[in-house]
């Protein structure tokens, strides 16, 4: 551990827990307005404050398939979404700007729920997404490992297990994207590519040693930039 805190201090010294969405919520926020109606989609019980846009735009609202939804306190308004037919409880053209945080790799049928987002947009609006890279090597790790090894790992690494879920990776590179993307009729604002401090690497000193070759390799060729760990996109209608 004090080895493990030592790579912490030395190479990491502006990197704390959640270093990725800290980066979103900027990313977020240069997006937003206050005049903005806002939907987080897969919005779960807001156990991401960084995402608390609450008050800084005019109306926030959440969906989920999740209960506990409904206890969110970052949002002015919660719904749950069916599993039958994946249908966002609200009218077409409600909202200016929708975003997901760490939830389409959990999408199971992406082309359906791309094309919800796209119905409640209103025309010019943006769907902006946060999720693991398909290609980087810990989602190639998880999708040839049962959700128990998930679960596990989790556990090593101090997250609860009821915060792990079963992932797909069906809309998470940029090429998958592109295909929905034009099939729906999304336009494509931007992509980005983020690699930070290996989260998942950090329980062993060898491994975490791994994980910062690793680190410095593919933020420092831009070639390898689809490489990195979180894949950020934006849509616009």
């Amino acid at each position: 551990m004090s080895l493990i805190k030592y790579i912490d201090k030395k190479y990491y010294p502006d990197y704390g827990n959640q270093w990725d969405d800290v980066l979103f919520r900027e990313y977020l926020l240069s997006k937003i307005d206050q005049s903005f109606e806002c939907l987080d989609y897969g919005a779960g019980r807001g156990k991401v404050k960084q995402v608390n846009i609450r008050g800084m735009v005019k109306k926030i609202v959440g969906v989920d398939i999740d209960s506990e939804v409904l206890n969110n306190p970052h949002v002015d308004e919660a719904k749950l979404i069916r599993l039958t037919d994946l249908k966002i409880p609200y009218d077409d053209n409600s909202f200016d700007l929708v975003f997901s945080d760490n939830v389409f790799e959990h999408v199971e049928c992406p082309e359906a729920v791309l094309q919800e987002i796209y119905r409640v947009l209103k025309s010019g609006g943006v769907f902006i997404v946060k999720t693991p890279n398909k290609y980087h090597y810990m989602p190639m790790i998880a999708r040839i490992t049962p959700l128990s090894f998930h679960k596990y790992y989790n556990n090593l690494r101090g997250r609860q297990t009821v915060d792990t879920f079963p992932t797909f990776y069906r809309c998470n590179c940029k090429s998958d994207l592109s295909k929905y993307a034009s099939k729906i009729g999304f336009s494509q604002e931007g992509i980005e590519y983020w690699e930070g401090r290996p989260e998942y690497l950090r329980i062993f000193t060898i491994t975490y040693i791994i994980g910062l070759i690793y680190e410095r390799v593919v933020n420092s060729i831009n070639l390898l930039a689809p490489f990195r760990s979180v894949f950020v996109f934006e849509l616009k209608k």
